[in-house]
């Protein structure tokens, strides 16, 4: 091929990589517009003073230090998206250093007391999910009462929260493609969005669509199985959509996931520390994220259903916390913490 060949023939392939380089790059930037841009609308900070729980002595920063963050599954689908509760609540540990991610469920019907300025008229002993309830009646602020409450009961600092609500559950999962889950045990739980039909789970791998996966995570009053909880259920489909989410096949989802999280997530994350996070922990194994357990026991206290956590737990489950965050001062607050776990059994 003499040189005038040569260069007609860069000249073509220059002309077929341009629309190329051209499209990779337009989309990498819709991208991460539609993300920064859905990532900022969700974007809502915790009101406290210097932006830090009181439990830390200083700030903590987002993808250099240990940090935890609280995850609140919200259910206000019955009250128009108002004053809804705390369906699930899961606190994560997450360590940048030795990239060790942590769940821990705090079961939603846990017995706590609420002062006159956190809930008002509701003043007195509630279950734990109802926070997010009160907080937003009496002015509080139903995020931060959530997170405060969850802070006194584990004894730990929690710096960040996610939150998101059932529509926004039921479309990422259908989003991604459904999530598939090992279920151990068969049982049938309703499904709100078709007026109530059953929707019946059979043991061994299931494809669960957004419906599906919403009632699987959900069951908890007809347990088939002590061994088989709510809060295994959870922990169980947060790992196995993890696994999912990294999967190759997600990068040319995120826009559609970006207008789902922009109308149905709330996180004092910003855009940037997210961005942070997803860097460190983008290629994390799920079998190797560790889950605590609060062991207690079920009550009915004047007519209501509670849970009752034994304190031994509590103090174990609270210096496992410790550890993964790297506290050296395992004596920030004990004096509420104990007053709590007192409190949880008056």
């Amino acid at each position: 091929m003499g040189m005038r060949g040569i260069k007609k023939w860069k000249k073509r392939m220059l002309w077929i990589v341009l629309p190329l380089v051209v499209i990779f790059v337009g989309y990498s930037t819709y991208l991460f517009m539609s993300v920064y841009g859905a990532a900022n609308q969700a974007y809502e900070e915790i009101d406290r003073p210097d932006s830090k729980s009181e439990l830390r002595e200083v700030e903590v920063t987002v993808g250099k230090d240990p940090i935890s963050i609280l995850l609140i599954g919200v259910e206000d689908y019955e009250t128009n998206g108002q004053n809804g509760r705390a369906d699930t609540q899961i606190v994560v540990t997450l360590n940048p250093t030795t990239k060790q991610l942590t769940m821990t469920t705090v079961p939603r019907d846990t017995r706590v007391e609420f002062t006159e300025e956190e809930a008002g008229q509701y003043a007195g002993f509630h279950k734990l999910n109802a926070a997010y309830t009160y907080g937003s009646i009496s002015g509080y602020g139903e995020t931060k009462l959530q997170v405060e409450k969850v802070e006194k009961l584990l004894d730990i600092p929690i710096d960040e929260y996610v939150t998101v609500n059932f529509d926004g559950f039921r479309d990422i999962v259908d989003t991604l493609g459904g999530v598939t889950v090992d279920i151990k045990e068969p049982f049938w739980e309703k499904n709100f969005y078709a007026g109530g039909e059953r929707i019946y789970f059979e043991a061994g791998e299931s494809k669960l669509n957004g419906e599906e996966a919403l009632a699987f995570v959900r069951m908890r009053k007809r347990e088939v199985n002590a061994n088989y909880s709510r809060e295994e259920r959870q922990r169980q489909f947060i790992e196995a959509t993890i696994d999912q989410a990294i999967s190759t096949g997600t990068l040319f989802k995120i826009g559609e996931i970006a207008n789902i999280l922009g109308e149905n997530v709330t996180t004092s994350l910003s855009p940037n520390e997210i961005f942070h996070l997803q860097q460190i922990y983008s290629s994390i194994n799920p079998s190797n994220i560790e889950t605590f357990e609060i062991d207690g026991q079920d009550e009915i206290i004047d007519n209501i259903y509670y849970f009752i956590p034994t304190e031994e737990s509590l103090v174990n489950v609270s210096e496992q916390l410790k550890q993964e965050l790297e506290l050296t001062n395992h004596t920030n607050n004990a004096n509420t913490a104990n007053d709590q776990k007192v409190n949880l059994n008056d």
